[in-house]
């Protein structure tokens, strides 16, 4: 007979759950398992709410294993190491992001690229090498392998930085991969929501131009005068879209609804590059025909391994890129997720978990 989440490990642990696809979120008590020799042990103070914990907690990418419990932007304190620990020792500040295992042994991870190894592990609603489900940080506490936890910068905030081990590593990522951070580029970003804002903050660092492009001209004074932007463009006027053509060496796509690519390739210089980081429900339409005159690339990038993700976080740090949050309690998770359906947020929860989440 299989246990009950509150009884397959030895320590006791608190969060917040969603038990089916409504996604209504309730106190939930579970347990996690002892610190390994490997392993470290974190006081979870904060959490981020990505876009992808609401797409989960209602399975709408049929991959969920409820009861669910969210969160890959973790940050905290480490309260117990194992006894062959490395990287970290008791009281260091540290971040868990989108992964908490991997196979170790094939080429991608060999490589430093374990976000695309093909046994990679979620930070939640996946099963670890135990066989168990893995739980996320919207809960008072994670185990982790070393391996798979980040240093924490004593100048990056815990709260606001959060953000950066899904949203920050999502855009830095393809930036760097595809070339794209080289000074004096101009840069598109595609949406102004969790991941658009970010990406403005790590392209304007390297020393791009950077253009953000939006269904909504309401967005323009946030994006020009609050973040740094160059210039802005509203994706439906043809006539300012069409006066832009050919003047981007590449794109970051941050859009998660479905979306024409056509506008957004008549944007790029030749041998420009559309990076898609946003994850549409349903396909996009692939137009051939301008991608194949201009030796244009559609390409795609999801998070980033370890050794990156430790990169953009002392690269944050080094160039002050924090991500604008709107700081949250627990108890008000399910108004936020409502919320984050209307993108009715500048640009990230972040939940106070040290201060509000109290077992039951």
């Amino acid at each position: 007979m299989a246990k009950s989440p509150e009884t397959e490990h030895p320590v006791k642990a608190f969060g917040w759950a969603a038990r089916d696809p409504s996604a209504h979120f309730s106190p939930f008590n579970f347990s996690r398992r002892a610190t390994g020799e490997r392993d470290v042990q974190v006081k979870v103070l904060y959490c981020g709410v990505c876009h992808s914990d609401l797409h989960m907690a209602k399975n709408e990418w049929g991959l969920t294993q409820y009861p669910i419990v969210p969160g890959h932007e973790i940050t905290g304190i480490v309260t117990e190491v194992g006894n062959k620990v490395e990287k970290f020792k008791v009281g260091d500040k540290v971040g868990v992001g989108c992964m908490v295992g991997s196979c170790r042994e094939c080429d991608q991870c060999t490589n430093d690229l374990e976000n695309y190894c093909s046994n990679f592990i979620l930070t939640y609603s996946s099963r670890y090498t135990d066989g168990t489900v893995t739980y996320g940080g919207y809960s008072d506490t994670i185990v982790a392998d070393e391996h798979f936890v980040i240093r924490w910068p004593e100048n990056l905030p815990l709260d606001a930085g959060a953000p950066l081990l899904c949203a920050g590593i999502t855009t830095y990522s393809p930036l760097r991969y595809y070339g794209l951070d080289k000074p004096g580029l101009h840069i598109g970003v595609v949406g102004l929501g969790g991941l658009g804002h970010v990406a403005v903050k790590f392209a304007k660092a390297f020393g791009s131009k950077v253009t953000v492009i939006s269904t909504s001209i309401n967005k323009k004074k946030e994006a020009i005068e609050r973040l740094g932007a160059d210039s802005f463009l509203v994706s439906r006027d043809q006539e300012a879209m069409q006066a832009a053509a050919g003047t981007l060496d590449g794109i970051i796509d941050t859009v998660s609804a479905s979306h024409p690519l056509l506008p957004l390739i008549s944007l790029l210089k030749p041998h420009g590059k559309i990076v898609v980081v946003g994850a549409p429900e349903k396909p996009l339409e692939l137009p051939v025909f301008p991608i194949i005159i201009g030796r244009k690339v559609i390409g795609g990038s999801a998070i980033g391994g370890i050794k990156e993700t430790q990169e953009m976080i002392d690269f944050a740090a080094k160039h002050n890129i924090l991500p604008d949050v709107e700081i949250i309690p627990i108890d008000y998770i399910n108004t936020a997720m409502d919320r984050l359906l209307k993108s009715d947020v500048k640009y990230r929860f972040v939940i106070d978990i040290a201060k509000s989440l109290k077992p039951e």
